[in-house]
């Protein structure tokens, strides 16, 4: 199958005098259609990998590839039109924009890309019946409940069809209702709409949610787990017996 994102050797180093490796020649790809979470102790690259990958940050060696295209050398007007376009986020507090509705909120990509009025409207009304929030529109964030916001988060993450869908840490600040909620957002998004989603997370039940789990430590790529035919039950018990090796502080919620 089709890899959307391919990272090849990719090395990063951090300060002038004392200089730190945050990420030591990592390789992997992540397939079309593919749920993959990345997990490791604190400092051990996760958030630097992510960054590298969304193009926020710059490697210092190696190559990043995302529908093909060669991300890590461009000019930032580029890679800046390229998050816009190809690259859908999913942040912690969700980013939503208190002075707009919800469904201003959800357009806000399309109308950046100066698509339509009326292609943006349909647009909208599509990924809002998808999510089921397709009655609070014209409410603001304030107005929603935790799993809403959530939800309209998450749709306008993909209202632009992204290649790719990246979330740092995104269940960080939940509770582990609203976790388990917004996993079941992430399993929609993934299994019903084809969405390619990278997570970062120290959450073995985030992991547990997806085909494949990446470990790191030191900036390297430590184990992988592949859930397979297995169930979330039997995955979560392999994290959790990688993450025990491991070592480092994980939430086993």
């Amino acid at each position: 199958m089709q890899s959307v994102l391919e990272v090849k050797n990719v090395t990063r180093y951090y300060g002038g005098g004392a200089v730190t490796k945050a990420l030591d020649g990592i390789s992997f790809s992540v397939r079309k259609g593919e749920f993959v979470a990345i997990m490791g102790p604190s400092g051990s690259g996760k958030s630097t990998l992510l960054n590298v990958i969304s193009t926020i940050d710059r490697v210092s060696s190696g190559e990043i590839r995302i529908e093909g295209k060669d991300v890590t050398n461009g000019k930032e007007d580029d890679l800046s039109a390229f998050r816009r376009d190809r690259l859908g986020f999913i942040f912690q507090d969700y980013n939503l924009l208190d002075t707009l509705t919800v469904g201003e909120n959800i357009v806000l990509p399309l109308n950046l890309r100066r698509v339509p009025a009326a292609e943006s409207d349909e647009a909208l009304k599509k990924i809002a019946e998808t999510f089921g929030i397709a009655g609070e529109l014209g409410k603001f964030p304030r107005e929603l409940s935790g799993g809403q916001r959530q939800r309209a988060a998450c749709a306008r993450a993909l209202i632009t069809s992204p290649a790719l869908v990246l979330a740092d840490e995104p269940t960080g600040a939940l509770d582990s209702g609203n976790s388990k909620m917004l996993m079941s957002t992430f399993e929609l998004m993934n299994a019903s709409m084809g969405a390619t989603i990278l997570v970062v997370t120290h959450d073995a039940a985030v992991g547990s949610h997806a085909q494949r789990v990446l470990f790191l430590k030191d900036g390297k790529l430590w184990n992988e787990v592949l859930r397979g035919d297995r169930s979330r039950r039997e995955m979560y018990a392999d994290i959790l017996s990688v993450t025990a090796a491991l070592g480092g502080e994980f939430d086993v919620r």
